[in-house]
């Protein structure tokens, strides 16, 4: 069973804080199921995405994990900020979380570069 992502939100954001980090809560969506995803911002100003990754990179042992993947790496805000309301079209129950740091790498779990073959779909 996945964890509630108002829980996921709240644990993810005090990790952060206890680093020494900034995080807020941009756009609160749907508390139950709601997908996050993270806008990660740097100190020269450019900034991450990072989305819920497709489910192709789960095996059958994670379904109930968090895995992310990185939309886009280091671009500039308005990048950023147009892609969230391009999925906010698509899903008005999403979450964003803005997180002020340089390294998210122990805070998340990514998933791998390669998505799993699961005989079904084919790549």
């Amino acid at each position: 069973m996945r964890l509630r992502t108002d829980i996921f939100v709240s644990a993810l954001m005090r990790r952060v804080f206890a680093r020494g980090d900034f995080a807020a809560v941009e756009a609160k969506g749907a508390e139950e199921a709601g997908a996050v995803f993270v806008r990660q911002v740097f100190r020269d100003g450019s900034e991450s995405l990072h989305a819920p990754a497709p489910q192709s990179f789960f095996g059958a042992e994670e379904s109930d994990r968090r895995l992310f993947e990185t939309r886009l790496d280091r671009v500039e805000a308005s990048s950023v900020g147009a892609a969230i309301d391009r999925e906010r079209r698509f899903d008005s129950d999403l979450w964003v979380l803005t997180v002020e740091t340089d390294d998210l790498g122990d805070l998340m779990d990514f998933g791998t570069a390669e998505p799993k073959d699961d005989g079904f779909f084919r790549r």
